[in-house]
């Protein structure tokens, strides 16, 4: 599987004037509230006005929420999110060479169109229990302008658009994992994984000398 010109997630905005719906809105509650009678045209008129002019700005006010695109992927029982800013591509697990002295959570090196990219295993980078591991078939090319190494994933189930307000904050369960790796939860129970952070780590810095 392999993930073309994936771009991040867009602001999702709607340009309009505040200030011109606020004040027909408060117009028109003004003409609602001195007028003590109206003719029944004229009373839904103005309420439908001012229906109308309301559902425009919760329109507007959901559509400039600021959201994040993100890929999904399961490891073992969890399910992880990584934004896709920073997701070149997914490509197969396939003919990978294992590396002598090399830390633990790079367990190999793969070919990608002649191109050396090495392989981290999340649980064994976070530390975390190494039970449930399945098939692990997919490789997720992570990078930035400092680096690049492939994650280890069971299945890739796509990509989604994520709120950020409605990102929640990490429960203590996935606490182990290491706050600064963590970006948060959706109310999906999707893990949602800190790349820069990760892509930053020193410790994924292997040098030609290792210890």
């Amino acid at each position: 599987m392999k993930l073309n010109q994936i771009t991040p997630g867009q602001k999702h905005s709607t340009k309009i004037d505040w200030n011109e719906i606020k004040s027909k809105v408060a117009s028109l509650q003004k003409v609602i509230e001195q007028k003590e009678i109206l003719l029944p045209e004229e009373k839904r008129s103005l309420l439908k006005k001012r229906a109308q002019a309301l559902a425009l700005r919760e329109n507007d006010e959901t559509g400039q929420q600021e959201c994040i695109e993100i890929i999904v992927f399961r490891l073992a029982y969890e399910t992880y999110g990584i934004e896709t800013a920073f997701v070149r591509e997914v490509y197969p697990l396939k003919d990978m060479t294992t590396l002598p002295g090399t830390p633990s959570f790079v367990i190999g090196i793969i070919n990608v169109r002649g191109q050396i990219v090495s392989v981290v295993d999340l649980k064994k980078f976070f530390n975390l229990p190494e039970k449930g591991l399945g098939e692990l078939n997919k490789v997720i090319i992570m990078c930035n302008e400092r680096m690049e190494f492939g994650i280890l994933a069971d299945v890739v189930e796509g990509t989604q658009s994520v709120a950020l307000e409605e990102i929640m904050a990490v429960p203590p369960s996935v606490i182990g994992i290491g706050k600064k790796y963590l970006k948060g939860v959706t109310k999906e129970h999707i893990v949602l994984l800190e790349a820069e952070s990760i892509l930053n780590d020193e410790k994924i810095i292997v040098n030609e000398k290792v210890n």
